[in-house]
């Protein structure tokens, strides 16, 4: 049997209407708005070093001499991956990071609909 549990508001609390207070632009909604931009630049700054990283990676990987001399279909590996997985790659975190941006998002709006 599932009973539900209400508890009695604090008196003297103030209810906050997170809808309300982000259309009015007051205090607390310039804060709720000033966290989600917080929250998507870090996400975005993530997306960014990790695509960095692994691009700034592959010059390093290229100095590998039994990589650097791999030949496929008589194309250098470091060409291949080069002109066809670089790109899958950035793709990806693309669309990881529109995932992630949306999840946000969704979050936020979540919490103005109280």
């Amino acid at each position: 049997m599932r009973q539900r549990v209400v508890l009695a508001e604090r008196r003297g609390a103030r209810r906050i209407h997170t809808r309300l207070e982000v259309e009015e632009q007051t205090e607390i909604g310039e804060a709720l708005i000033g966290g989600l931009i917080r929250a998507q630049l870090g996400l975005a700054l993530r997306m960014a070093l990790i695509s960095v990283l692994v691009l700034c990676s592959l010059p390093l990987l290229f100095r590998i001499e039994a990589i650097d001399a791999l030949h496929i279909l008589g194309i250098r590996l470091p060409w291949l991956l080069l002109g066809f997985a670089v790109y899958p790659a950035l793709y990806a975190v693309g669309r990881l990071y529109r995932h992630l941006a949306e999840r946000n998002e969704h979050d936020f709006l979540e919490l103005a609909e109280d």
